[in-house]
């Protein structure tokens, strides 16, 4: 592992193409970085981390199969680099992290927040016993959802904890502040250029993200994509209007109409 003088050599873990080579883009401007791989899922993503035993992992939290929380339990405490958790939790989840001394890095990512996660890393890496990162990530974790350490080691053994955990409001940045909108209040979502305009309670907040990075972030039970541009959420259908060129439109409880194309229109089976 490098000191503090070198670069830090660091592992990207994230089951998405376009946010890894965002963040590694970014990191290369940082330029006191060396990254050392790349890793598209968490069973790749233990394979390199314990090969390379790199000084840092981005890891993200939400991916498919094993998740950012149960790669880092099953790490060997003693090969536990130091982990910043890429993220779109809520403000609870950031203080969480931040009380815990665990960082975060909330996307849309931001070049200054990640210089100073960096420098967070630095520090702790001086300072902090590294065979206990496991121990203050579940106790950050714990804070986040109410539990004790040792519950929410019960529930990672049991797998009660993977991909399928969905943030209960969705963290929208927007001119220096975070506005927290409840994800059940959301009525649609719709994209504009690089840009996704959330439709909630009559009032339109507007977040820089990809739409699949945001459908991610939703729980399918309730939200599915019925345009390539556009997310609605089911319990807000109020009526499913078949067209003459065999698409639908959905009517919602506030009256809105969302046309829902051909390509989506095995979805109706969602709605009934």
């Amino acid at each position: 592992m490098s000191d503090s003088t070198t670069k830090l050599s660091a592992v990207i873990v994230d089951d998405e193409p376009l946010a890894r080579r965002g963040l590694r883009l970014r990191l290369e401007k940082l330029r006191d970085v060396d990254i050392v791989a790349e890793c598209t899922n968490g069973r790749e993503a233990r394979e390199r981390i314990l090969e390379l035993q790199p000084d840092v992992a981005f890891i993200d939290i939400q991916m498919p199969g094993i998740s950012g929380l149960e790669l880092v339990r099953d790490l060997p405490p003693e090969q536990l680099p130091q982990i910043v958790f890429v993220t779109a939790y809520d403000q609870y989840a950031v203080e969480a992290f931040e009380i815990n001394a665990v960082d975060y890095v909330l996307k849309p990512i931001e070049e200054e927040r990640l210089a100073a996660a960096l420098e967070r890393v630095r520090e702790k890496r001086a300072s902090a016993d590294i065979a206990n990162q496991r121990e203050q990530l579940l106790e950050a974790v714990a804070g986040l959802t109410n539990e004790s350490p040792l519950e929410l080691e019960q529930r990672l053994a049991a797998g009660d904890l993977g991909g399928s955990q969905y943030p209960e409001k969705i963290a929208i940045k927007d001119a220096g502040k975070i506005t927290l909108v409840p994800a059940r209040e959301i009525d649609w979502i719709d994209a504009a250029g690089d840009y996704m305009c959330v439709h909630a309670q009559g009032e339109t907040h507007v977040m820089r993200i990809t739409m699949k990075e945001l459908e991610q972030q939703l729980d399918p039970k309730s939200f599915q994509r019925i345009h390539r541009s556009t997310i609605v959420n089911l319990e807000r259908v109020r009526e499913i209007c078949a067209h003459i060129n065999g698409e639908y439109y959905l009517v919602l409880n506030n009256g809105e109409r969302l046309k829902m194309s051909r390509s989506y229109k095995n979805k109706v089976q969602h709605f009934l």
